[in-house]
């Protein structure tokens, strides 16, 4: 590899970067795998392995894998992928459930609950701009090849966002402590659901959009236990909940 794509490749680690050259960085053979079966264009890939074979395929040696890797112990293939663009209509999803991501900023939740997502069938997930960003590599190595399958929207106004969602009739969920039991509580099989931020949960001006709140009641009701759940962990429940007997 020359210095010249040595720097670029890790210039990407960089938001900024990423952003403005629309591109982002997969390691390890499977998900590139997955990639490669996908839409998804893959402007180049670097490996030591001679096993794979292509135009843009090169052959690097292991030390120049470890200068351009952005995981503590690199692997054997890195490629350089081109962002997908996703359009967002609201209209379009109303029939749907979906998430909305208020704030959330540790890499691993979002890449985690892009992962849960993909699980229990939802398409699309919603993010304040404050939310980490789909591409960070700690967010694309958690979804697990999730970010293929789930188109991921960023936008400047969650809250506006789902103001006008509410004003057409969508419901839209939140968890707050004073919710009411998820467990009891009818939910329909479309809406959106709002998961906030690790520290302060759901911002004061995504909470007055809310017309459904709900609650995950620790067990047994009156026993000492944790602050909060994760995030991504209450994420799982309330999408398991949403999507029983559906």
């Amino acid at each position: 590899m020359t210095k010249a794509e040595i720097q670029f490749v890790r210039s990407l680690a960089d938001k900024r970067t990423r952003d403005s050259e629309q591109l982002f960085v997969a390691e390890g053979i499977k998900l590139i795998d997955e990639i490669r079966a996908s839409r998804i264009k893959i402007r180049h890939i670097y490996t030591t392995r001679h096993d794979i074979v292509g135009d843009n395929v090169t052959i690097v040696e292991r030390r120049d894998m470890e200068r351009i890797s952005q995981l503590k112990t690199p692997s054997d293939c890195l490629a350089i992928v081109e962002q997908p663009r996703h359009k967002l209509s609201l209209k379009a999803l109303q029939a749907k459930l979906i998430l909305a991501l208020d704030g959330v900023q540790n890499p691993g939740n979002v890449g985690t609950i892009v992962r849960l997502a993909d699980w229990f069938g939802v398409e699309d997930i919603i993010c304040s701009k404050e939310c980490a960003d789909i591409y960070n590599p700690k967010v694309v190595q958690a979804t697990m090849g999730a970010l293929l399958r789930v188109r991921v929207h960023y936008v400047d106004n969650l809250a506006e966002i789902l103001k006008s969602a509410a004003a057409e009739g969508t419901p839209i969920y939140g968890t707050l402590l004073d919710g009411k039991n998820i467990y009891s509580k009818r939910l329909a099989n479309h809406g959106i659901i709002v998961m906030g931020n690790e520290g302060q949960g759901v911002s004061e001006e995504c909470r007055k959009t809310l017309t459904h709140k709900l609650f995950i009641p620790p067990y047994p009701a009156d026993r000492p236990t944790s602050e909060s759940l994760n995030v991504a962990m209450a994420t799982g429940i309330i999408l398991a909940e949403f999507r029983r007997g559906k």
